[in-house]
C-alpha cells in the first residue's frame, strides 16, 4: 500500500496545475454540475450586449467556450501562469487580456460582467463599470463547499467560515452597491474522490480551501485518507454553488 500511495502522491504532485482545466480528473474525481448550465447561460448573454468584461478568467476556457463574443470584450486575471494561458486562448479571438486583480476600466463601461468561481466579489467596482441597464452574472462557490474535504486536514471550522459565501451575503452585498438581484439560485452537488492523487491534485489547483497545502506538511493526514479511501471507497464531499445575477438600474 505504500507503493501505490507514494506512486498516486507522486504523479499528482508532477502534473501542471496552470489554467482552470480539470479534466486530469477524468475517471479519479467526480463531480455533478449545477442544473442550470452556467456556460450556456452565459453564452446567450453574450450575443445580446456589445461590451463584456470577465473577471478572473482563468486560463480562459469559459469565456472561450462560448460560441460569441461581443465587439468590445475584455478579461482580468492576476495569477501569472493563467494570465499566459488566457492570453494564448482569448486575444487571437479580440479579447484584451488584462493582467490585475482589480477593475482598471472607467465608469458605465460594459454591458455585462461576469465572473465563474470568483475569489472575491467587488460589487462597488462592477457596479461602477457597469453602463445603466447593464448586469453582472456569475457562479459563485457556496457556503462550506467541499468542506468534508477541508475538514479532514483542518479539523472543524468556525461557524463563520462555514457560512462565508452564503448567497445572503452576495445578495446584501450587491443591494450596497445598488444592483438589483434578479436571480438567485443555489445547489449542493455530490463530489467524489477516487485516489489520493486526486485529492493531491484538488488541493494544489484550488489553493483556498487548505491554504498553503503541502504533501510534505500535510503527508500523514494524506496517507490517512489514503487508507480511509482504499478501505471505505470513493471520499465524498458536496460542492455547494449558487447562481446570481443583478442589473444595474
Amino acid at each position: 500500500m505504500g507503493g501505490v500511495f507514494e506512486d498516486l502522491v507522486a504523479e499528482a504532485s508532477a502534473v501542471s496545475v496552470d489554467g482552470w482545466d480539470f479534466s486530469w480528473l477524468d475517471d479519479r474525481a467526480t463531480e455533478a454540475r449545477p442544473s442550470w448550465g452556467y456556460q450556456r447561460l452565459l453564452g446567450e448573454r453574450l450575443t445580446q450586449v456589445s461590451t463584456a468584461l470577465d473577471l478572473e478568467t482563468g486560463g480562459g476556457e469559459v469565456l472561450d467556450g462560448c460560441p460569441s463574443l461581443p465587439p468590445v470584450s475584455a478579461a482580468t486575471e492576476s495569477w501569472a501562469p493563467n494570465i499566459a494561458k488566457a492570453s494564448a486562448r482569448l486575444r487571437p479571438r479580440g479579447v484584451l487580456v488584462v493582467a490585475t486583480a482589480g477593475i482598471p476600466f472607467a465608469d458605465d463601461v460594459f454591458d455585462l460582467v461576469s465572473s465563474r468561481h470568483p475569489v472575491t466579489t467587488r460589487w462597488t467596482e462592477i457596479a461602477r463599470v457597469l453602463r445603466p441597464g447593464g448586469a453582472y452574472f456569475s457562479q459563485q462557490v457556496g457556503p462550506a463547499s467541499v468542506f468534508e474535504l477541508v475538514e479532514f486536514f483542518l479539523g472543524p471550522q468556525p461557524e463563520e467560515a462555514r457560512s462565508s459565501r452564503h448567497p445572503d451575503r452576495a445578495v446584501a452585498a450587491a443591494s450596497a452597491a445598488e444592483l438589483e438581484v434578479v436571480d438567485l439560485r443555489s445547489e449542493s452537488l455530490r463530489t467524489e474522490f477516487f485516489d489520493i492523487g486526486a485529492v493531491v491534485y484538488f488541493l494544489r489547483k484550488v489553493i483556498w480551501m487548505v491554504p498553503g497545502f503541502t504533501v510534505e506538511q500535510h503527508r500523514d493526514k494524506l496517507r490517512e485518507l489514503h487508507e480511509l479511501i482504499e478501505r471505505d471507497g470513493p471520499f465524498v464531499a458536496h460542492t455547494a454553488r449558487f447562481l446570481i445575477e443583478a442589473r444595474k438600474p
